[in-house]
């Protein structure tokens, strides 16, 4: 008899079936776990614009709060002042060259005389970069909306609940 070498067709779509399977299992969670990434990203960002916010309105409490320009510094080396005051990087303070990051678009809004501001963090594409928009208000509390809407209403964030 002689010796076969390799394998055969039934074995060979037999291991294909198997890594179909495995690969059918597996993207569903890895979906999943990149939009949990970037949640997590959003609501980080989130809060290191509220720590900004907070800084700039301590340090030029003459303006009140400041817009993501404002916060943000463009020139090497950044020279703080209340028109670029360096406390967050640019690309944060430029949404990323209006880009989002990590799926996730951030938006500061001020409220007259700057006495108050809404930030928010809305999904790119709602169900695919991520699920829930997140915002905040100036009390530093960052809140989620289930919808994944792109709403930085000052009300509005008050109505959705806190992040644990």
């Amino acid at each position: 008899m002689k010796k076969q070498k390799g394998f055969s067709l039934i074995e060979l779509l037999i291991v294909v079936a198997i890594i179909l399977i495995i690969a059918a299992i597996a993207i569903p969670n890895l979906m999943r776990a990149r939009i949990a990434a970037n949640e997590s990203s959003g609501a980080s960002q989130l809060r290191t614009l509220n720590t900004a916010e907070v800084s700039y309105s301590t340090a030029y409490s003459a303006v009140g709060y400041g817009t993501q320009a404002h916060l943000g510094g463009a020139a090497t080396p950044c020279v703080p002042g209340s028109a670029t005051a360096c406390l967050i990087d640019n690309s944060l303070a430029t949404n990323y060259n209006n880009t989002g990051h990590s799926g996730y678009s951030f938006q500061v809004t001020l409220t007259a005389n700057n006495g108050n501001y809404d930030a928010s963090a809305a999904p790119l594409v709602v169900g695919t970069s991520g699920v829930n928009s997140f915002c905040s208000i100036e009390d530093g509390v960052v809140r989620k909306d289930v919808s994944g809407a792109a709403d930085t209403a000052h009300d509005t964030c008050l109505g959705f609940p806190s992040l644990q």
